[in-house]
């Protein structure tokens, strides 16, 4: 069975915004960690490298999970593949 056009379009879209998340996970999780410890002055208390590496990597991915969850709300509602479809 030959895909359709709007089939392409989908996974193409899906594919870039899994993309572009992963390349976000991977700075937060590697980049921003190894430059983190260049950060040294105290936070509450906590060194402050400490917050962002623990802390701020959290937060961080719990908004990726979030907008891909509603992005891909949205798009499957635009391609007409959601769950409440046609």
């Amino acid at each position: 069975m030959e895909p359709t056009d709007n089939h392409r379009r989908y996974w193409r879209k899906n594919l870039n915004i899994t993309a572009v998340l992963l390349a976000i996970w991977f700075v937060v999780t590697f980049v921003v960690s190894y430059f983190a410890r260049d950060l040294n002055f105290n936070f509450f208390g906590w060194p402050f490298s400490f917050w962002v590496g623990a802390q701020g990597a959290l937060v961080v991915y719990c908004l990726i999970i979030g907008f891909y969850a509603w992005y891909m709300n949205r798009l499957d509602i635009q391609h007409g593949v959601d769950e409440d479809g046609p």
